[in-house]
């Protein structure tokens, strides 16, 4: 089904004012508290470093059914923490999915067609009676629209991308920061041999915020490469750190172009690779929280299903394509402030992630995270006990 480049009627915007929340949507980049100093010291009793692996197109029920081939993931990961069964991504195709985890901006039939150019986005700064939303379209937001990275920064946190396969072919992509130029094809939408990078997988190059400052981009979008040395110490791993592995380790491709087998039994190679260095690093074990879950649903007709309330945006009536979201995908979360063996029975979606980690850093909600609907991870994720959260504070 193909989208029409229009607006939802008067009524959808009526109904988007109804049940969106106002956030706080003023644009990044304004001088505030962070500039005296003032940072959100992490102590043992919060979580103070994030670790969040994103693999790709599946629905709960294969990566986490009784005959699943990711049995890492399925069945060795839940024990060691929680599994959230009604997880759900927030539309089709990817790239929306990823943008709406760090900014909580709603999909646009642009990035729903995974930004095959990369064209910036047209149309408003977001506007705080839809919840935060810039209304337009396009790919790569301006300055005004805020992200996580911009959050992070101004409270003084540390935050990194490790791109797997980034830079490994230099005439498609960088080492570091890896996009193409403004307004022109995106040439990693599909994987070489020697090169299985994404760019609509990594959403901080979506960011005018990020990509502006070429040297902030290189030191903080980066390959995989340098992920194991970052985990040597508390003081070289960032408080959130982002994964995103290529094309075949995520389980997009099956089988992958350099003959690997790919689909979920390759993304649980990589995760079994991965998690126990992840669990194993000082800043996990001082107050670490490793999460791990899919971008949407996949498969010949992907579940397009929704929950927490989300609705048609201002820029698509279907954020799923043929429905209201992306799916019930599942979701795993390990930490020392959670039971091994928890199963939590509340829904969930990409929205109520980034609203999740907004607690956590003390940040506020961004977009539809800040809208009525999403929750945040509560008692039913944190069984062991619960993480002291810093005061919510404005960086604007």
């Amino acid at each position: 089904m193909k989208l029409q480049p229009k607006l939802l009627s008067i009524c959808g915007l009526a109904l988007l004012l109804s049940l969106s929340a106002p956030a706080n949507n003023d644009g990044p980049g304004k001088s505030g508290p962070a500039s005296s100093g003032r940072a959100a010291a992490a102590t043992s009793a919060g979580i103070g470093h994030v670790f969040l692996i994103i693999l790709e197109n599946e629905d709960y029920s294969t990566s986490f059914g009784a005959d699943s081939p990711a049995p890492y993931l399925a069945k060795t990961m839940p024990a060691l923490g929680a599994l959230l069964p009604l997880y759900y991504g927030t539309g089709h195709a990817s790239n929306d999915n990823y943008i709406s985890m760090i900014s909580g901006q709603g999909p646009n039939i642009l990035n729903q067609d995974d930004c095959k150019n990369f064209k910036d986005f047209r149309g408003t700064r977001p506007v705080k009676l839809l919840a935060g939303q810039a209304v337009g379209e396009g790919c790569v937001f301006s300055t005004d629209v805020p992200s996580l990275p911009d959050q992070l920064v101004a409270r003084n946190l540390s935050w990194k991308g490790y791109m797997e396969d980034m830079g490994n072919t230099p005439s498609r992509e960088s080492a570091t920061c890896g996009h193409p130029a403004l307004d022109t094809k995106d040439l990693t939408q599909g994987a070489t041999a020697a090169d299985q990078y994404a760019t609509r997988h990594n959403p901080f190059v979506y960011f005018h915020s990020v990509i502006d400052n070429q040297n902030y981009c290189d030191q903080h979008v980066v390959s995989l490469k340098p992920l194991k040395s970052d985990l040597a110490s508390v003081a070289t791993t960032p408080n959130f750190v982002f994964i995103t592995p290529n094309l075949c380790h995520d389980g997009h491709d099956s089988p992958c172009a350099d003959g690997e087998p790919g689909g979920l039994v390759s993304a649980n190679a990589f995760l079994e690779q991965w998690v126990p260095a992840i669990l194993a690093s000082p800043a996990f074990k001082q107050d670490g929280l490793l999460i791990v879950t899919f971008d949407e649903s996949g498969g010949a007709n992907p579940d397009s299903t929704s929950c927490c309330g989300e609705i048609a945006t201002p820029n698509t009536p279907l954020p799923g394509i043929d429905g209201l979201g992306g799916g019930a995908v599942g979701a795993v979360l390990i930490s020392s402030f959670i039971k091994p063996g928890t199963v939590s029975a509340v829904h969930y979606n990409h929205y109520a992630l980034l609203r999740s980690l907004e607690d956590l850093f003390g940040l506020e909600y961004l977009g539809y995270a800040g809208a009525l609907g999403p929750v945040s991870f509560g008692s039913d994720v944190y069984t062991e006990k619960m993480p002291q959260l810093p005061v919510k504070w404005d960086e604007q």
